[in-house]
């Protein structure tokens, strides 16, 4: 059975679900950061991130937007029961599509190496582990905040907390 187009690829601020998923992949080498931080660190690195941030979602929507093209195909030939397809044309759209799809792989795999996790990409949400009082905590940073302002223990589930009430006050890497 094929679901409707409309259920199957809903777009949240462009992205698809499955795109979103194959692009952030849980529990591989995707999502193993190789740094932990110093808060100023991660504040400093906020410039970088937030245009890389950028270039990943663009590539994601078009990769989303060539997914969707694919799909109002298939169901266009499923529902007129076959139909004549320019087939060189329909291979160009799925080659972007994945070099779109890798695009935004890579360019997550560098948010990585730069030392930072994405969480989500249509909200455009970052996680950066960061070291302070002799622990490994996560500051939390969504496209469009000037500064880092939340934190949660390295922990699945935790509560995100305020930053002037983390564990920073009486480091000498204190937030401002």
């Amino acid at each position: 059975m094929i679901r409707p187009l409309w259920r199957r690829y809903k777009l949240d601020a462009g992205f698809s679900r499955e795109i979103n998923a194959a692009i952030i992949k849980r529990g591989t080498t995707g999502n193993q950061l190789s740094r932990i931080l110093t808060f100023d660190e991660a504040q400093t690195l906020l410039p970088v991130l937030s245009a890389l941030l950028r270039r990943a979602r663009e590539a994601a929507l078009r990769a989303g937007t060539f997914e969707s093209e694919m799909q109002e195909l298939s169901q266009r030939i499923f529902l007129s029961g076959g139909m004549h397809v320019d087939v060189a044309a329909a291979a160009r759209r799925r080659a972007e599509r994945d070099k779109a799809a890798q695009e935004a792989r890579t360019i997550v795999e560098e948010m990585n190496e730069v030392g930072a996790c994405l969480e989500d990409l249509a909200e455009g949400t970052l996680e950066i582990p960061c070291t302070a009082a002799g622990r490994t905590v996560l500051l939390c940073w969504t496209e469009g905040e000037a500064e880092i302002e939340r934190w949660r223990e390295d922990a699945d589930g935790s509560e995100m907390r305020p930053v002037a009430e983390g564990p920073f006050r009486n480091e000498r890497d204190r937030p401002h």
